[in-house]
């Protein structure tokens, strides 16, 4: 019988180490914020979900009059087991990545959790009921785990700062050692990461040139890539500076220093944390504002809260695609074709490029022209300018395109999607000729109070440029597809899918040689 007992009381537990794990999952999507992480586990409804629900009838019905230890133990042996491998086979866009960090919240909680374990086994009075409430108290943890990590979180926080301090500090001092470095920070509400790979390409070909990899946009991010990348005979070093708070590139600046800084965009991203595009726009002119007198910023005009935002502490070099009012650079004759664009940069002193890319819509160009204004100002040659340019792969899932072995031609901006992209890749997905436009999309997220009215409007521009929507989830769907009847445009047909595997199924089904299908974002499983 105590080996019975010890098989259920392991079945029980594994069920609270998978959820654990699922927990920190989320917490890590949510930067490991407490706050971010209640608000997510309120919009989802997690701690209230169906599963959680069974648990705690589990762990009551095990506790009832009638109940035996048996019986208990192993319907919650069972219940624990069914947990784990329901977990231990799903899939997610972002799994859990095992950083120090992570390890360190999880065994906190887990000690947490073995810590009220052990205190209900010390309350009973043999050994059956040592292993019944055991399994009870595990199967409690579960409906619970949510708790017991945001305790950890909070007890490890003097101890992250403490650690985070001193990799700072680290930092900083290898950033003083290298005073001839060129640093450039790159903000903006989208169109960061784009600008960042492509001036690294430019600017590659005329100096030794270091970038913060992936999206390590944040100060920690920051400071891994200087320590951990960073050479002595690095010349130029590029930031992409990351915000969901004001502060958070000013943060940046102090620890880098910039001495060039480009604004890509600002618009209605993380209006969540934000709470308003004015305190968008002052976070993302903390890099403008932190910039030597003798430094220079370039900001897109293209977006009106940079337009308004007067700039008069340093050099300010304003870009444009529309040609705008006081735009010393600006690009012309943009001519897309399936391999590519065509466009012209003209700039200060007559300075007029024509160059070739292979990559699609006036985002990329935007964002090309800031790199060339950028490498230019830093003295890099218009042929090598031209030739980096020519040579740049789109950035994986963000408007790259490709073809099938069944004659699909597939634009992937899966990547991320905002108001200002996803109207820009649908013009794309508008301008391709041959066989039937296809848009494959969940809508965009993080968009505050103006979530519905913006999915609405992406649902007129989808109405305005396709033939065919397949319109992924619930989150977004009810805008999107209203938007899309209030355009009143006939042909574009229109498909709702719980999941993207259903939307691949439907494509397969439906899709034919020649046509052009357009992936605009996917939700992170933060909001699945």
């Amino acid at each position: 019988m105590i080996i019975l007992f010890w098989i259920l009381l392991v079945a029980a537990v594994s069920g609270v180490v998978a959820e654990l794990k699922r927990d920190l999952m989320m917490l890590q999507q949510n930067s490991y914020y407490n706050n971010r992480y209640t608000n997510w586990l309120r919009e989802s409804g997690d701690t209230t979900s169906a599963w959680r629900i069974v648990g705690l009838v589990v762990f009551f019905f095990s506790l009832c009059r009638f109940a035996t230890p048996v019986a208990g133990m192993a319907l919650m042996g069972i219940f624990g087991i069914a947990t784990a491998l329901k977990l231990g086979f799903a899939k997610y866009k972002k799994p859990l990545v095992w950083t120090p960090r992570a390890r360190r919240i999880y065994a906190v909680a887990a000690i947490l959790m073995m810590l009220a374990i052990g205190i209900a086994v010390v309350a009973a009075a043999d050994a059956t009921g040592r292993f019944y409430y055991a399994a009870a108290t595990a199967t409690a943890c579960y409906c619970a785990s949510h708790i017991f990590l945001l305790a950890a979180n909070m007890l490890l926080r003097p101890v992250e700062k403490a650690i985070n301090r001193r990799y700072i500090n680290d930092a900083a001092d290898r950033l003083r050692s290298m005073p001839d470095l060129k640093i450039i920070g790159i903000t903006g509400s989208y169109g960061k990461t784009s600008t960042k790979h492509f001036l690294h390409r430019i600017l590659s070909e005329h100096f030794d040139t270091l970038m913060t990899p992936g999206s390590y946009n944040t100060t920690l991010g920051v400071v891994r890539t200087v320590r951990e990348l960073m050479k002595p005979y690095n010349e130029v070093f590029i930031v992409e500076m990351g915000a969901k708070n004001p502060g958070d590139i000013r943060e940046i600046c102090d620890l880098v220093h910039p001495a060039m800084g480009i604004v890509t965009a600002v618009g209605p991203q993380h209006l969540e944390s934000f709470g308003s595009i004015e305190a968008v726009q002052r976070t993302k002119f903390e890099l403008v504002d932190a910039l030597p007198a003798d430094g220079v910023a370039f900001v897109n005009d293209d977006f009106e809260y940079i337009a308004s935002r007067p700039v008069d502490n340093v050099r300010c070099d304003r870009y444009s695609c529309h040609d705008a009012a006081g735009a010393l650079w600006t690009a012309d004759g943009i001519a897309y074709a399936p391999d590519g664009t065509n466009f012209t940069v003209h700039g200060p002193e007559g300075f007029a490029l024509t160059l070739q890319t292979r990559l699609l819509g006036e985002a990329n160009i935007s964002d090309l022209l800031a790199a060339v204004a950028a490498a230019h100002t830093l003295g890099v040659p218009d042929e090598k300018i031209r030739y980096a340019v020519a040579q740049i792969q789109p950035v994986e899932h963000r408007l790259s395109i490709r073809r099938t072995p069944g004659g699909l031609t597939v634009i992937d901006d899966a990547y991320n999607s905002n108001p200002v992209g996803s109207r820009m890749a649908m013009e794309v997905l508008g301008g391709m000729k041959g066989g039937r436009r296809v848009v494959i999309t969940p809508g965009m997220i993080e968009l505050g109070d103006r979530q519905h009215e913006l999915n609405a409007v992406l649902g007129r521009h989808i109405a305005a440029n396709a033939d065919i929507a397949i319109i992924v989830g619930r989150y977004n769907r009810e805008a999107i597809t209203e938007g899309i009847e209030a355009a009143a445009v006939a042909g574009c047909e229109t498909h709702t899918v719980d999941t993207f595997a259903e939307a691949q199924t439907l494509l397969t089904n439906i899709a034919r040689a020649g046509d052009v299908v357009l992936y605009e974002n996917d939700l992170p499983d933060t909001f699945k």
